[in-house]
């Protein structure tokens, strides 16, 4: 592959280019770094300017990630986080909900054995526990849901808290998350109302997975907050007895599940293929 070859896909129309652009970027996969790197601007561009189908946009974000998004950053980055005022107390936020490649090093690393990261309850858990989080990535029906550029799913609640302690944060309580959803205009979802279609990684869109994070455009917030209304649900710091209150708008859920002030309640150890997790912390 030659970087010519992306120039000249470049010329084409917006609503041309993004699938083309996406067979080039599998090519690329085996091409130079110079090349790899131009494909991997060209389809960060598609996706920002909102061009293509959902079917389209997922592939295209399925090969960003094997080629290396560039648009990611962890939670030591200044970039990673958007800051808001939530009723006279500040906060800073993550753009993005928690990557498939931030879970991944962290318990490649110590995530696991380090005792510091882990409340009593979870280190209870972890402790009687037979199957972890890297057991259930590595089986071989996993593969494309593991893909590093999308939202982590399958983690319990004390997995969660575990990466957002050894973060220096936390996760969202339920009313902050609502108010930088709705902002102050207190809108329904983040692009406002009616929900219409194409906005959000719902049931109705059809995808049946999740994608890589903050590729439907229409999913954020005026601050730059993606995936608040769908992709995957998120846990949040809410607890009710032995259950957690979640936001429930996913790809697995329709729309009336991606509204702000949805909400459901599931057991702390909960594993499920549509739910993640958003970093927060207080500043």
């Amino acid at each position: 592959m030659r970087i010519g070859e992306v120039d000249s896909l470049l010329q084409l129309s917006a609503a041309d280019r993004l699938e083309p652009l996406t067979e080039l970027g599998r090519a690329a996969l085996d091409a130079d770094g110079d090349a790899q790197g131009k494909v991997v601007g060209a389809l960060i561009a598609a996706l920002a300017s909102g061009e293509g189908d959902a079917l389209a946009r997922m592939a295209a974000g399925e090969v960003l990630g094997a080629l290396g998004d560039t648009r990611l950053r962890q939670p030591s980055d200044a970039a990673y986080w958007a800051e808001f005022d939530v009723d006279g107390t500040r906060i800073a936020v993550g753009r993005h909900l928690v990557t498939v490649a931030e879970i991944a090093a962290f318990f490649g690393a110590d995530g696991y054995s380090n005792d510091a990261y882990w409340t009593e309850s979870g280190k209870r858990w972890r402790d009687t526990r037979r199957t972890f989080w890297t057991d259930l990535a590595a089986e071989p029906d996993s593969g494309p849901l593991v893909v590093p550029n999308q939202p982590v799913i399958g983690v319990t609640w004390f997995e969660a808290l575990a990466y957002a302690k050894a973060s220096n944060a936390r996760l969202l309580h339920l009313d902050e998350r609502l108010f930088v959803m709705r902002g102050a205009a207190n809108r329904p979802y983040p692009w406002g109302q009616p929900f219409g279609s194409g906005n959000a990684n719902t049931e109705e869109e059809g995808l049946g997975k999740p994608c890589a994070v903050g590729i439907f455009m229409g999913d954020c917030t005026p601050e730059g907050l993606f995936d608040l209304a769908g992709n995957v649900a998120e846990w949040t710091m809410d607890e009710a007895d032995d259950e957690v209150i979640i936001h429930p708008g996913s790809w697995n859920q329709p729309s009336m599940s991606a509204w702000a002030k949805a909400r459901a309640l599931v057991p702390q150890k909960t594993r499920s293929a549509d739910l993640g997790f958003r970093l927060a912390k207080d500043l």
